[in-house]
């Protein structure tokens, strides 16, 4: 969904239910964020929504909980229970909605719905609470084991936090929770691709209680006028699972091979390796820092870029910033990783390359730097075609009021 989100939705004669919007805020706004909120935004022109937020900044600064207290908290945090508790008393919600509950809301949310017989739909972001950093990726290696309760990998890299001690902490506490049977009160997981259903199953969740759905978009009825500025845009967070060394690596081969007449990267965005970024920008004439953009200076980025870039070298859920570029009209490159192969047709939308592979990347943009403008507008047309046919705000919530009322009736069944 757009950040602004505008609501074309018309409202139908389903029934209306109460649906409590369960979600820990991270320290710093991301992509989740967005989504959840435009969800929440979606879901009110159907159904009575309300929030229950939790703010993991609160476990930050100098009021902020001891490291013992955190630690303490992290599995069984009576001071959210009882907030959860309190917001669902006054609202009396038919469902919970959960995103994100970690750190500040912990575990005992889960508890505190079995024990009311509040059915929970768990909206599935990424890989948690099956993987302690939530990527089942750290440090370049993946970590599928996790998914089957071995965590050790995890904590050995100190995926959660870049600390073993939080890490060992973290995949205790999904073991005990595991074992709780408090997640018996999820009766619909929603992945947002079926890449992430496949994933989930292998983690045992039960076939009855998975659904794949991908996030809706409120397309630009107008789009504004978009031309080509010969540059590629990867815009997003600045980590390395989003494959910020291998998209380096590659325009430095492009250099090598094209001198001249390589093409300009241009990136936006924020993250802890900024500092390499801004190094290859001050060595590289064909390569533009932006920063954080958003607003206008972000949607004229996209309109005027060439084409978008997501090599992410972790299994992408689904990778929003393929709507984005489908929205202007604009091709996308990225790595053949997770839910990006659901979005984007080979050869049509864009072009999918080898995950990790910068020359694999780079020999896509050769590819597209020999394409004619008229074959690149085409694609472009192909995405934006696919985005209205697939992401139609409509049938997204369509869908999940189904999921809903299955998740109701299932609670109904178990008693």
């Amino acid at each position: 969904m757009s950040a602004t989100c505008p609501l074309l939705v018309a409202m139908s004669s389903a029934r209306r239910y109460r649906i409590l919007n369960v979600f820990n805020r991270y320290v710093y706004m991301g992509g989740e964020e967005k989504s959840v909120k435009c969800m929440y935004d979606l879901l009110a022109t159907q159904h009575d929504v309300e929030w229950c937020m939790f703010e993991s900044k609160d476990w930050t600064g100098p009021n902020a909980p001891s490291t013992f207290g955190q630690l303490r908290r992290i599995f069984y945090n009576r001071d959210s229970r009882a907030q959860f508790e309190r917001v669902a008393d006054e609202f009396k919600p038919d469902v919970a909605f959960f995103h994100n509950i970690f750190p500040v809301g912990s575990p005992s949310l889960y508890h505190a719905a079995k024990l009311r017989g509040l059915p929970v739909v768990r909206m599935a972001h990424n890989f948690r609470p099956f993987s302690v950093g939530g990527t089942l990726w750290h440090r370049g290696e993946f970590n599928e084991n996790a998914l089957r309760g071995k965590y050790w990998r995890e904590v050995r890299q100190g995926a959660w936090q870049n600390s073993i001690v939080k890490s060992a902490v973290f995949a205790l506490v999904l073991k005990k929770l595991h074992r709780s049977g408090w997640m018996d009160c999820v009766k619909q997981w929603v992945c947002i691709s079926e890449f992430m259903r496949t994933k989930f199953a292998i983690a045992g969740v039960p076939e009855n209680r998975l659904v794949s759905l991908r996030h809706s978009w409120s397309a630009t009825l107008n789009p504004p006028p978009t031309t080509d500025g010969g540059y590629y845009l990867f815009l997003g967070r600045l980590v390395a699972l989003k494959g910020i060394a291998e998209l380096l690596r590659a325009w430095k081969m492009l250099e090598e091979t094209l001198g001249d007449a390589t093409p300009e990267l241009r990136v936006a965005g924020e993250g802890e390796l900024e500092p390499i970024v801004r190094e290859a920008a001050q060595q590289s004439r064909h390569i533009k820092f932006l920063g954080l953009i958003s607003g206008d200076v972000k949607a004229d980025a996209i309109a005027h870029c060439r084409a978008m870039l997501a090599p992410s070298t972790w299994w992408e859920p689904l990778g929003l910033v393929t709507y984005e570029a489908y929205d202007f009209g604009k091709p996308m490159l990225a790595a053949a990783s997770g839910g990006l192969t659901e979005t984007i047709i080979d050869g049509v939308t864009g072009f999918l390359h080898e995950p990790g592979s910068a020359g694999s990347l780079a020999k896509d943009v050769q590819t597209m730097e020999m394409m004619s403008p008229q074959q690149r507008q085409a694609m472009g047309e192909a995405g934006r075609k696919w985005l209205l046919e697939n992401a139609s705000n409509s049938e997204w919530l369509n869908r999940f009021t189904e999921i809903v009322e299955k998740a109701i009736q299932m609670q109904r069944e178990a008693g």
